[in-house]
Formats: structure tokens, C-alpha cells, sequence
């Protein structure tokens, strides 16, 4: 444990959203731009101050959400601010919300039918999380997760945990390189953007120049960001980089973000200009780099040359400024404000980790990174293992036990169609905590049938002495439908417990 003064956890914070607003309004021009330019400074007229960016205000929001509910902000109260709050329907923000009007939950919502899954819009927001758990990414990647699924899946998601990680261990740690192995840890290793950052990192270690790089990693995990220009592919893409699948993007653009990194070698502007040179999705990459960047140095350290043109304001392009669920912070320094007094209520009541009079504690060393940590007879508490990798699982959890449901086959559905479920349920009571019998419930539409009958058991024993976890499959007849979402029910009681778990299961019909 370290500890840091609220002081300059301040001034970190305020480094970290002016850090992002910098590196929004540099890379803005360059954005979708697919090739490589030689940048020293601001390239748009100064006498505007900063650019508005989604990059920054689509945190506000959030910001707004996290101050109504604290800790038990998740996926289904960011949707709803999601809908009402935020204005645009590019790509994934767009599919996001059909998918939520349509019914369909969050991971759903991010994932069904969205060609986007895997692009940019998450991992742009992931500063707030971090900023709240300062030197906690374990705490801070949980509600990245929450944030990111309400409209990306899979890629989408791993690039917002890996930057919530590094965002909020470098409130303590300030090596780049110790900083990347830490957000890594939190994601799968066989995953695009966790290959991204390798290729860039082997392209560094290996001695060729950025420009370079810049290509090597493009061709090998190739994105399509940068193909939106069009026109004149002579002109547009000189280096005749190869267009990846639409919508893939948020493994090459973090890799270009680890890249301006390295190759800046911690150099504040360095590392900024050369992220924003490298086009494709610029502005978020230049942002995030800046943000991870200010947090380490803190807005007293930052150059002013850059801080002056852009003053205090923050610019809004993506948020409905009448929506009444949201209060917009005006200026970066109230933002700040406003997150440095909601900072105590997410650090507070969490394990053994909170803020205390004029300090506050942070992890280090090991315990910034995702593994495992054995607690006696309780069961290690790792991120990977906690969190399902399809987006048609169904999930519910209380104080004593946590269930999934995951369709095998898809969520698509037709009359007569059979559908086989994965019961998946985990007993988090701890060493204080019994042995359980589960009694399910399935409720469902009528003339729809369970090869098991509607109402069965399921023990579940308990960490000490045995397993916390049972397994358990059953296949779902659709009868009749009638509307294009049929939703089935499952209760979970644990026999002669008051609590009880109702998740809801989605099913599709499409023409």
C-alpha cells in the first residue's frame, strides 16, 4: 500500500481531464485519416479554444449517473442515461440504443447484431472509472465492464478494461512499460487488442521509426477507421494499408496509442503528437494518451504551451443538454471538483481500501495487476475468470450466490425451435457462507415447453470442503409467438433464503 495526499490525487485528476481534452483537440483533425503526418503542435485555429469531443462529454454523463447512485451504478442505469442523454447514432452508440429500445439488456445491447462490437466508443470513456478508483484497477475495470457492455461486445469491451486498468494504476505507478504489463493482465491473451500492443511494443524494442511501425502494425491487425475518408486511395492511403473488417477497430487503435507511448518514451508531447500522426481514429487515441499521460504527471506538470489555447471550457458535441438526468460540468476544473468528492463514496466499504482524513490508499506493486489472491478458504477473486465471454449470457446476482444462463446456439428463435441453456451458479457467501439448495423456477409463455419441467433443484455446495460452483443445461421449446422479443423468466431461490434472483432470458424472432 502506498498513500497519496488528496492534494495530489487533485491534481492528477485535473491532469487527467486536461490531458484529455488536449489530446481530443489535436487529434480531431486527424481523425479517419489514413496516413501519417509530422505534428508538433495544434493544426485547427486557436482563437476557437478546444474542440468539442465525445471523448470527454460522454463521460459526463456517466459522471451525473455515478453521483445519483455511487457503487451500485452497473449496465442497466447507464442504459437508461445512455438512451435519454446521449445524442448521436454513429455505429455502436447507434446500435446500443435500437437494441435497448428494442428490449434487449445490456450485454445484449452491445453485442446482438452490432457489426460495431469491436470499435472505439467504450475504451474512450474509461478515465471516470479510474479517476474514482485511483490506484484500485481491480474496483475500476469492474465498472468499466458495466459501462462498456451497454453497447460494445468482445474487442470493444477488452479495450476498455485494459485503459481503466492503466488509467488508474498510473495514479500510482509511472512507468509506461510497467503500465501496459498491468493493464494486459486484465485482459485474454489471445485477444486483437492485447496482439496490438505486442506488435507495437516488438516494434519499438525492435529499432524501426514510428512511421514504420505505424504500417507494420496496420497491416497485421488491420482496422477500418481510417478508410472512412475515401476518395483517392493514392492520395488517402499512400502506404496502401489494408482495410480490416468493418467496424474493427479498437485493436489497432489502442495498438497506435501503446505505440505513441513507447515511441514518445514519456515525453508528454512527444508521445501526443506522435499518436495523432498516426491518423485512423485520432482523436481517440491522442485523448486517451493524454489522459493516461496527465494523470501521471499531474496538471501542475504539464506544458503550458499546450494548456493556453484551450482555457478552462469543456465543448459538448454528443450530449442532450436538456435532458434532466444530467447536470454538464461547464468547465474542466468543475469536473474535476465533482469528481474528487464523488472519489471517497467508490473507495469506501471496498475490502480494506479507503480514503482517510488527507490521504488516500492505493495498492502497488503485485497487487496492481489481475490474479488471483488467496484469502484463507476463501476463493481467489480474479477479473478474467468473473465475467462471461459471450454476450448471450443472462446474469443475476445477490448477497449468497451468483447465476448464469448462457444460450448455446444464439437467441434467435422460431415456433417449435429447441434452444438448449448453460447454467452456470456460483456461491459467493465466502467462508462464512453455507451450502445451498437451489430451487428454479422457469416461467414462460404459454405453449412454450423445459425438458426439465418448470421446477427443479440445484445444490450448490460452498468453498470450504468442495466447490462453489454447479453446472446444469436445459433445452427450451418455443411455443407461439407472438411479439418479436419473447422473454423467459428463471427465479433462483436458495431454499429457506428471503432472497430470490429473477433473470430474464431474451429470445428473438426474426423474419
Amino acid at each position: 500500500m502506498k498513500t497519496i495526499s488528496k492534494e495530489e490525487y487533485r491534481d492528477k485528476v485535473h491532469g487527467c481531464w486536461l490531458g484529455k481534452n488536449i489530446g481530443g483537440t489535436l487529434g480531431a483533425p486527424f481523425e479517419a485519416v489514413r496516413k501519417a503526418n509530422d505534428i508538433e503542435f495544434y493544426t485547427h485555429d486557436l482563437s476557437s479554444g478546444s474542440l468539442p469531443n465525445d471523448d470527454l462529454d460522454l463521460q459526463l454523463a456517466w459522471l451525473c449517473a455515478a453521483e445519483r447512485f455511487g457503487v451500485s451504478v452497473d449496465a442497466k442505469i447507464l442504459s437508461e442515461y445512455w438512451i435519454s442523454a446521449i445524442m448521436p447514432n454513429w455505429a455502436e452508440y447507434g446500435v446500443g440504443k435500437a437494441n435497448l429500445r428494442m428490449g434487449l439488456e445490456a450485454p445484449l445491447s452491445g453485442g446482438f447484431r452490432n457489426a460495431f462490437k469491436d470499435s472505439n466508443g467504450a475504451w474512450i470513456r474509461s478515465e471516470l472509472w479510474a479517476c474514482l478508483m485511483p490506484g484500485h484497477p481491480d474496483l475500476a475495470v469492474r465498472y468499466a465492464y458495466e459501462d462498456a457492455i451497454v453497447d460494445h461486445a468482445d474487442e470493444g469491451v477488452y479495450a476498455e478494461i485494459f485503459t481503466a486498468a492503466v488509467e488508474s494504476a498510473a495514479f500510482v505507478e509511472s512507468n509506461y512499460t510497467e503500465l501496459v504489463k498491468i493493464g494486459l493482465s486484465y485482459i485474454p491473451e489471445d485477444c486483437g487488442v492485447a496482439k496490438a500492443i505486442k506488435i507495437a511494443i516488438d516494434c519499438y524494442n525492435s529499432g524501426i521509426t514510428w512511421k514504420e511501425a505505424r504500417i507494420k502494425l496496420l497491416t497485421e491487425i488491420p482496422g477500418s477507421f481510417g478508410a472512412q475518408s475515401g476518395g483517392d486511395q493514392a492520395e488517402k492511403n499512400p502506404d496502401n494499408i489494408p482495410q480490416g473488417p468493418w467496424g474493427y477497430d479498437a485493436p489497432s487503435n489502442i495498438g497506435l496509442t501503446v505505440l505513441g507511448w513507447y515511441y514518445g518514451e514519456g515525453d508528454f508531447e512527444k508521445s501526443i503528437c506522435i499518436a495523432a500522426g498516426c491518423g485512423e481514429d485520432g482523436d481517440c487515441t491522442t485523448a486517451t494518451l493524454g489522459s493516461i499521460m496527465g494523470i501521471i504527471l499531474g496538471a501542475s506538470k504539464l506544458p503550458q504551451k499546450w494548456l493556453d489555447p484551450l482555457g478552462d471550457e469543456i465543448k459538448t458535441c454528443s450530449l442532450n443538454t436538456k435532458c434532466t438526468l444530467i447536470n454538464i460540468p461547464a468547465t474542466i476544473s468543475e469536473l474535476t471538483d465533482r469528481t474528487c468528492s464523488l472519489m471517497p463514496s467508490f473507495m469506501v466499504g471496498n475490502f480494506n481500501m479507503y480514503a482517510i482524513g488527507k490521504e488516500i490508499s492505493l495498492n502497488t506493486g503485485n497487487s496492481l495487476y489481475d490474479h488471483p489472491t488467496q484469502t484463507w478458504m476463501i476463493k481467489p477473486y480474479n477479473f478474467l475468470d468473473q465475467y462471461p465471454k459471450n454476450f448471450e449470457t443472462f446474469t443475476g446476482e445477490n448477497a449468497i450466490m451468483k447465476i448464469q444462463v448462457t444460450a448455446k446456439n444464439g437467441i434467435c428463435i422460431k415456433e417449435g425451435e429447441v434452444k438448449e441453456l448453460d447454467i452456470h451458479a456460483e456461491n459467493v457467501s465466502g467462508f462464512v457462507g453455507s451450502q445451498l439448495w437451489l430451487q428454479l423456477h422457469w416461467i414462460m409463455p404459454e405453449g412454450w415447453s423445459i425438458d426439465t419441467g418448470s421446477r427443479t433443484a440445484m445444490f450448490l455446495n460452498q468453498y470450504h470442503c468442495g466447490l462453489g460452483n454447479s453446472y446444469s443445461s436445459v433445452k427450451i421449446t418455443a411455443g407461439p409467438i407472438s411479439e418479436p422479443v419473447t422473454t423467459v423468466i428463471l427465479e433462483v431461490a436458495a431454499h429457506d433464503r428471503p432472497g430470490r434472483i429473477y433473470i430474464p432470458v431474451h429470445f428473438v424472432c426474426e423474419a
